[in-house]
C-alpha cells in the first residue's frame, strides 16, 4: 500500500485539523484531497506556508471556544421545568430524554441549535426533583444545566387539596 504525507488545509474530522501533516493513501490524496483543495502536497514550499495555516487554525479555535463559553454561560443561567406523567402509585410513564432537553433549550434560547448529542445523559430521567445535566459544547467547554422535574400526580393532588379545602364550609 502506497502512502503519502499531506498537509490538511481544512478541518477533516477523521484525519485531523488544518495545518496537520497526515499520512493517507496516494489515491485518496490524488483523487479527492488535492482536487477539492482539502490538502496540499508536502514539499519545501508548502512547509514554509504551514505557519499561515496554523494561524488560521488558532483563530478559528479561539472563535469556537469563545462562542462555546458564551453559550455555556447562557445555558447555566437556565432552569428548565419538566412534568412527568405518573400513576397513582407514583410510577412514571416515560422519561425525560436528551432530545426533550435539547428541544426545550432550543426553544428557550433563540438562535441556538443545541444538538441532542451534546447533552450527556446516561439514561432518561424518571425521578422527580432537582437534576443537573452536563452539556458538552466543545472539547474544552462544558456547562451544567439545572432541571426541575415534577410529577403530574403531585400537581393534581395539590390542586385537589386546594379545591377540597375551598369547598369546605368554614
Amino acid at each position: 500500500m502506497a502512502h503519502t504525507e499531506v498537509i490538511l488545509t481544512q478541518n477533516l474530522s477523521p484525519l485531523g485539523a488544518e495545518a496537520d501533516i497526515v499520512r493517507v493513501r496516494r489515491g485518496y490524496a490524488r483523487n479527492f484531497l488535492f482536487p477539492t483543495g482539502k490538502a496540499l502536497e508536502v514539499n519545501p514550499g508548502t512547509l514554509r506556508s504551514i505557519n499561515h495555516l496554523k494561524m488560521k487554525r488558532a483563530e478559528r479555535e479561539a472563535r469556537e471556544i469563545t462562542a462555546a463559553e458564551e453559550l455555556a454561560s447562557r445555558i447555566q443561567k437556565l432552569k428548565l421545568a419538566f412534568t412527568l406523567e405518573t400513576g397513582e402509585t407514583g410510577k412514571a410513564f416515560g422519561s425525560i430524554t436528551a432530545k426533550d432537553i435539547s428541544e426545550r433549550v432550543n426553544a428557550e434560547l433563540k438562535n441556538v441549535e443545541l444538538p441532542r448529542h451534546a447533552i450527556t445523559l446516561d439514561k432518561g430521567i424518571k425521578e422527580s426533583g432537582e437534576h443537573e445535566v452536563l452539556v458538552k459544547l466543545h472539547a474544552d467547554v462544558t456547562a451544567k444545566l439545572k432541571i426541575k422535574v415534577s410529577a403530574s400526580s403531585d400537581v393534581s393532588e395539590a390542586s385537589d387539596k386546594e379545591e377540597s379545602s375551598a369547598k369546605r364550609p368554614a
